[in-house]
């Protein structure tokens, strides 16, 4: 009998109190991960003996529809992996203004890939062929050359939007006509297939590369994979140990992993619409500035007309619920499997009554 299972439920209970809608990274892994992190059957992953992330490798590889796959410890690494395979230095990489591997990776593009951004601004955060098009370097010596196109679906700091199947395809079919590979930064690419009603597999199929969250809405403690063909897959596991990703027995880490998998699509339905709700109900509050029409996936963000939001994180901590702002004036909650109906709604009253 797995003899913490019953200090993991205490500890949940624990924190019950608290409603944290900073992030879906914030979810505790469930006692059923717990057990299985405990029970792993584990080897040294850098030998490629660990069964456990070999499992997990050859079952993400199998649900993308995809030759092999790659364990790393976080998204920002399967992303930075990606970039140096499909690019060398002194290369532009062709991105949305807010993209994730832009503003949040710690400029690695450029540090560690040696690698500029080149971007381009998607008001509703969906970018297309029409966009990037404009952006390819023209064939000339002294310019620096298009390296990369890298897409983000679900686009986080565009409030989670969700880029249609079509879109990505025309993007990735240009681009390859022209000798360019496409990654995906897919972090919450399950949130996306949700919301557009296929599986990722069919989303993802023409992408040079993708990268996705275990971590996220599905649930895991730890953990991010990167999929692609076998080539792609043997150079991007020589990317991952120059940057510290051997993780050796990362199995205990796997295990939780697999779990989240496997379950964790199935409910992600209930995150977006406990999202959709908040935005719902935002949209009618004054001082707030939201169209919940654009809201598709488990992130809203709305801008606040009448406080800043540190005043609002403020204010909300001291209610035990726990949120942040994104910039001057814009404020995000996320949803995930550990905030519930009853706590979405307990958050949108306290939010209604400290701005209005």
């Amino acid at each position: 009998m797995y003899t913490q299972t019953k200090a993991a439920e205490e500890q949940a209970t624990s924190v019950q109190s608290v409603i944290d809608l900073r992030s879906d990274t914030v979810t505790k892994p469930t006692p059923e991960m717990r057990r299985a992190m405990f029970e792993a059957e584990v080897g040294d992953d850098v030998y490629g003996e660990d069964p456990t992330v070999n499992k997990l490798e050859r079952r993400a590889a199998e649900i993308f529809g995809r030759e092999a796959a790659l364990f790393v410890p976080t998204g920002t690494m399967g992303n930075q992996i990606a970039i140096k395979v499909h690019t060398h230095h002194g290369q532009e990489i062709i991105c949305e203004e807010r993209a994730h591997i832009f503003n949040w990776e710690m400029a690695m593009m450029a540090s560690y890939s040696g690698c500029v951004p080149r971007t381009a601004f998607a008001p509703d955060g969906v970018l297309t062929w029409k966009q990037i098009a404009p952006l390819l370097s023209p064939k000339i010596y002294y310019r620096a050359q298009t390296g990369l196109i890298s897409l983000e679906n679900t686009h986080n700091m565009a409030g989670g939007a969700v880029t249609p199947k079509e879109v990505c395809d025309e993007i990735c079919d240009n681009a390859h006509d022209r000798g360019l590979p496409v990654h995906l930064d897919g972090a919450r690419v399950f949130n996306a297939a949700v919301a557009l009603g296929t599986d990722v597999a069919k989303l993802t199929e023409k992408f040079d590369s993708v990268m996705f969250c275990l971590s996220k809405g599905l649930g895991a403690p730890v953990g991010s994979l990167v999929v692609g063909s076998q080539s792609f897959i043997g150079r991007a596991r020589e990317v991952r140990k120059a940057l510290g990703g051997g993780m050796r027995q990362a199995g205990i880490l796997a295990a939780a992993g697999l779990i989240a998998l496997e379950q964790g699509p199935k409910r992600l339905h209930q995150d977006q619409a406990n999202a959709k709700f908040i935005a719902d109900e935002l949209s009618k509050t004054r001082g707030i500035d939201l169209d919940a029409t654009t809201v598709r996936s488990n992130i809203v963000i709305f801008t606040l007309t009448s406080m800043a939001p540190a005043e609002l994180t403020r204010r909300l901590a001291e209610r035990n619920i726990l949120a942040n702002g994104v910039g001057a004036t814009q404020f995000r909650l996320v949803t995930h499997l550990d905030v519930d109906r009853a706590q979405c709604e307990q958050a949108v009253r306290a939010i209604q009554e400290i701005v209005a």
